[in-house]
């Protein structure tokens, strides 16, 4: 049996989409996933990158194309409120329900859908109030052990290789993004392909950014 870490961010609705359409994907399929949440906006910052929806024009194509791809895997979803906005109050929050260092599918199942049905404020005070009673955490959100937790999966995530999400890693392997499902069922399916040298030549290209001083 695989075993899959999940690297999410509940601010990322793309991460949401693979969260929901993982199950269809892998179907008939032998493994294991851990969720890991991880702070973005620092697994970004550690690779010279911005957000997404940092950039205006990007930011209108993102919505429109989320949306369209929950229409076409029919899934449920409405944009929130506000967006982007502060995520760790829900990580923390996440991290916190988890009877090992790790949130359960059904946790992040309830706060992403928190956060992507609906069309409310992710962060609105009385949300996410009803969202912890009903989750009823067994640590302190705010406490020191979840912050180092949420830390050490954002660090992790980085040395794994992670530059965004949704990141699924396995045995090493970075698969990014609700595009890379398909590439990751053959992988786990046993595809030739990924015994070749095309996986590990690939990324060995020159690039003329290297050049420059």
């Amino acid at each position: 049996m695989k075993k899959i870490d999940f690297y999410l961010d509940f601010l990322s609705p793309y991460a949401y989409l693979a969260f929901e359409t993982l199950p269809v994907a892998l179907q008939g399929l032998s493994y294991q996933v851990q969720y890991k949440p991880v702070l973005l906006g620092a697994v970004l910052r550690a690779h010279g990158l911005r957000g997404p929806a940092e950039i205006p024009a990007k930011r209108s194509f993102i919505y429109r194309q989320v949306l369209w791809l929950a229409h076409q895997h029919g899934v449920p979803m409405e944009l929130p409120a506000e967006h982007p906005f502060p995520p760790l109050p829900l990580l923390r929050l996440a991290l916190a329900c988890g009877a090992g260092p790790q949130p359960n599918r059904y946790v992040c199942e309830t706060v992403f859908r928190h956060v992507w049905r609906g069309g409310a404020d992710a962060n609105a005070p009385e949300r996410l109030q009803q969202l912890a009673a009903d989750l009823a955490p067994v640590r302190e959100p705010a406490g020191e052990a979840v912050k180092a937790q949420l830390r050490a999966n954002t660090e992790a995530a980085t040395a794994a290789g992670v530059f965004g999400v949704p990141a699924l890693v396995v045995d090493g392997r970075v698969f990014w993004g609700l595009d890379a499902l398909p590439m990751l069922r053959a992988y786990l399916e046993g595809d030739a392909w990924f015994a070749t040298s095309a996986w590990d030549e690939a990324p060995l290209r020159p690039s003329a950014l290297d050049r420059q001083p």
